[in-house]
């Protein structure tokens, strides 16, 4: 009788143990759902009333109810980088995240970077600091302009590219003498 007791107890505190295990995995399902979704939207960066970018996306996951809280875009994303001469550089690619804290946006698949003066850079992953104007990559790239042709890995450059640093270069570079 001892031993029928003692194994009812057990399977008791088993079957117990793991109805807490699954509302504790329940519990974290719904953390990492959204706070809300918007769709077709358009987010201004300005400094001192200038507009420094305007990011667009056909959808938008809010993600604040997480300790590193982010907007996901995953149906891509278009970003209108403007410089001080107001000369518009776009990029666009398949996904995107804003960590909101950092303000660091993360992007994605097929990155294209076009630039006022028709230099393009291709890349699979692309970072853009919105507060420093910053952008950089760990990725393979490549840029096209009128003084490159070149493929090269990691990148870290302003938005006007004229603080430019890069990895092993492979490709075509116009050196003056």
């Amino acid at each position: 009788m001892k031993n029928l007791i003692a194994n009812i107890f057990i399977v008791f505190l088993i079957l117990s143990c793991k109805n807490k295990d699954e509302k504790i995995i329940d519990n974290k399902k719904f953390e990492r759902d959204p706070v809300g979704t918007a769709y077709n939207v358009k987010m201004f960066y300005s400094d001192s009333a200038k507009t420094k970018a305007i990011l667009t996306s056909p959808k938008h996951n809010d993600f604040t109810n997480q300790s590193l809280n982010y907007s996901e875009f995953p149906d891509g994303v278009n970003v209108t980088f403007f410089d001080n001469n107001n000369n518009r550089n776009t990029v666009v690619s398949d996904y995107g995240i804003l960590y909101n804290s950092t303000s660091i946006v993360d992007l994605r698949g097929n990155v294209i970077l076009k630039s006022h003066d028709n230099s393009v850079l291709k890349t699979s992953q692309l970072f853009w600091d919105a507060e420093s104007d910053w952008i950089f990559t760990e990725e393979d790239f490549t840029f096209t302009s009128e003084d490159y042709n070149m493929t090269a890995v990691r990148l870290d450059t302003n938005k006007e590219f004229s603080d430019f640093q890069t990895g092993e270069i492979r490709g075509e570079v116009l050196i003056s003498d």
